[in-house]
C-alpha cells in the first residue's frame, strides 16, 4: 500500500480548507447541479457547450473536494509551540533583507497546502523556504530562484 503524502499546516490553514470544503459542497456543488440542469433542458447534448462546460466544473469541483479531502485527512498541525525563534523552520516567519540593496522582505514557511505567496506564505518546497531552513539570525543565505542566484541575510524569525 502506497504511503499518502503527509500535509504540514497551521491550524489557521487547516481551518481555511475546511471553510473552502464546505462551501464547495453546500454552495457550489448546487450551483453546478443547477447550471448543468438548465443545460439539459437545451436539448441535443452532443452540442451544447453550456452543457459540456458545465460537467468541466462539475469534475473540477469534485476534484477538489477529494483534494481537500485528503489534505485535512492527512494533515499534521504545526503547533506554535514547537517553534522556536533560534532557527528557521516550518511555521517560522522569517525577514530578511536581499543583498547588496538592502530591501527587505517577510515571508512565512508554510506546508504546500496553505502556500500562498500574496499573504506572505511561502510553501517550504519552495526555492527560498529550501535554502532558509534550518538557518538562524545573521546567516547570509545563497537562494537559487529562476530569475537566477540571490544573496539574503536573515534579520529576523518569529
Amino acid at each position: 500500500m502506497a504511503v499518502e503524502k503527509v500535509f504540514p499546516m497551521t491550524q489557521a490553514g487547516k481551518e481555511k480548507l475546511e471553510q473552502e470544503l464546505e462551501h464547495l459542497k453546500t454552495v457550489k456543488r448546487k450551483e453546478v447541479v443547477e447550471r448543468i440542469k438548465i443545460a439539459r433542458s437545451f436539448g441535443d447534448l452532443s452540442e451544447n457547450s453550456e452543457y459540456d462546460s458545465a460537467k468541466e466544473e462539475q469534475a473540477f469541483v469534485e476534484g477538489r473536494i477529494t483534494t481537500i479531502e485528503n489534505m485535512i485527512r492527512n494533515a499534521k498541525i504545526i503547533g506554535e509551540d514547537e517553534l522556536n525563534s533560534d532557527t528557521v523552520q516550518l511555521g517560522s516567519s522569517v525577514t530578511f533583507i536581499e543583498l547588496p540593496d538592502g530591501d527587505e522582505e517577510t515571508y512565512t514557511i508554510v506546508g504546500s497546502a496553505e502556500a500562498d505567496p500574496f499573504e506572505g506564505k511561502i510553501s517550504n518546497d519552495s526555492p527560498i523556504a529550501k535554502s532558509l531552513l534550518g538557518r538562524k539570525v545573521g546567516d547570509q543565505v545563497a537562494v537559487q530562484t529562476p530569475g537566477g542566484e540571490m544573496n539574503v541575510k536573515i534579520v529576523t524569525i518569529k
